[in-house]
Order: structure tokens, then sequence, then C-alpha cells
């Protein structure tokens, strides 16, 4: 039985902002030995696809769970999208402008970030992600969008951030507290769901799927898998929702993992 194995990005197959911008040769040989297997192979992501790295897109992975769960490919096919409501984020939208708050709205192959938001392109750059899809005129009424990022310059724009995950139904957020981002995203759409989207297109049955995870956007996709196994470099509380531990990411963490419990 074939089965299915989900790669978070940051902190799980590279680690830009400490120097490691590319996957590393055994945990490059690790995945592949699986691919060799018939085994399918995924990103499953928080980024949109502008922030995948040419080395990422070029590696042949079999799909991609992206902006946590809510844009869903296998083979170059769309199989599930959900943006986000477009009455609401016009709504957002003006809020932002009103309070300084910069921010991007991240579509599908495209995401869009106005020319003015300097420090957050400043961000954007120390991950090593390419502007070639981030456009900076766009009309709101022709695109869609997965995934809102925001950066905050004073206390007035952290709070009205805060406020827009405090009891909502609809949407949920992580806050970078050093730089003062946010991402928001939909509470319907995690990268566990997304997965399970997969699953289900390829006919494959949950037991037979595993994941690496490090991060709390992470803990979903961990509890959904037949097998999640955190990273070494993950919190305790990520680990604990995990069935498995491997290594750090700077260890070949992936690499020890697939070996240890996959293979």
């Amino acid at each position: 039985m074939k089965k299915a194995v989900f790669f978070d990005i940051d902190g799980t197959l590279i680690d830009c902002l400490n120097g490691l911008t590319d996957i590393t040769p055994r945990v490059k040989k690790a995945i592949r030995k699986l691919q060799t297997n018939g085994d399918y192979v995924f990103l499953a992501t928080g980024r949109p696809y502008a922030f995948l790295s040419k080395e990422l897109l070029d590696f042949g992975f079999d799909g991609f769970i992206l902006t946590n769960g809510a844009h869903v490919t296998i083979k170059d096919k769309v199989i599930y999208k959900e943006p986000l409501d477009k009455e609401v984020l016009k709504k957002l939208i003006a809020n932002f402008e009103a309070l300084g708050i910069q921010y991007m709205l991240q579509g599908a192959l495209y995401s869009y970030m106005k020319e003015s938001s300097k420090e957050f392109y400043s961000i954007y750059d120390t991950y090593n992600i390419s502007r070639k899809y981030i456009k900076s005129s766009y009309d709101i009424e022709n695109i869609d969008t997965y995934k809102i990022e925001m950066l905050c310059k004073d206390k007035n724009g952290i709070d009205y951030c805060l406020s827009l995950g405090y009891d909502s139904d609809e949407y949920d957020y992580l806050h970078n507290i050093d730089q003062n981002s946010f991402e928001l995203y939909s509470k319907r759409n995690t990268k566990g769901t997304g997965i399970l989207k997969a699953l289900t297109y390829l006919n494959i049955p949950k037991e037979n799927s595993y994941a690496f995870g490090d991060g709390k956007n992470d803990i979903e996709m961990l509890s959904t898998v037949g097998c999640g196994i955190a990273m070494g470099n993950a919190s305790d509380e990520v680990k604990s929702y995990a069935k498995k531990v491997t290594d750090t990411v700077h260890n070949d963490g992936i690499a020890l993992g697939i070996k240890d419990y996959i293979n």
C-alpha cells in the first residue's frame, strides 16, 4: 500500500534564519527513496506558492498543501481551494490602512503587497523569498486571497490584529512577537484538513500517512495523520501532539525519521 508523507518547510526541511536555505543532501536522498518506492511526498506549509523557492519547486514534490490548507494541489491539479470572503477582506484592508498596518494578500500563484510596505519586504528578503510572484499593482475585485500576513508598527495595530482572533468562529492567527507580524487565516482550513483532502483524492488510508513539523501551525497535521513526527527543535507543546520525535532540522531529522519510522 502506498504511503503519503507531508513536510513542513521552515524549521523542518530548511531553516533560513539560521543559514540552512536548501534541503540537505541526506534529506533529499531519503525523500527520493520514498518516491522510488512509489510513495507520495508533499510540502505542507503556511506559505503561499509565491513563497516557495526555486529549489523547492524544482525538487519534484508530488503536491502542495499551501496557505495552511486553503489551497491544495496534486501534480499541478488544484483539488481544493477556499479563498477568504471578499467583503470581509475589504473591511479588513480598510482597517489595516487606517491603522498603518502593512499587509500581504496571499493568492494561488501570485501574492500581493503594495510597494510602500518596505519594512515588510525587508522581512521577506531575510527568508530568501523571491519577488517574482509578488505583485504590487492589483484590483481586489479580480484576485482571490487565501491568507493574509500583517506587519504592525505600534500597539494600536497589534491590538487590532490580536482582536481578529479573539472569540472568532471564523479566523485564527499566528503572532510573531519579535517582528510584530501576524498571519490571519480561516479556521475551516488547516494543514490537517488539506492533508485529508489529498488522502481522499489519492485513496490512501489515514494510517498510511505521515507528517513532519515543528511549529504551532503543524499541530493539526501532526494530530491528523497516522504518524505525526515532531522535529527535535519543536517546542514541547508541539511534540506533545506527535507520536514520534526525531532529531533537529540541522541534524537531518527528516532523514532519520524516515529511516526509523517510515521505511
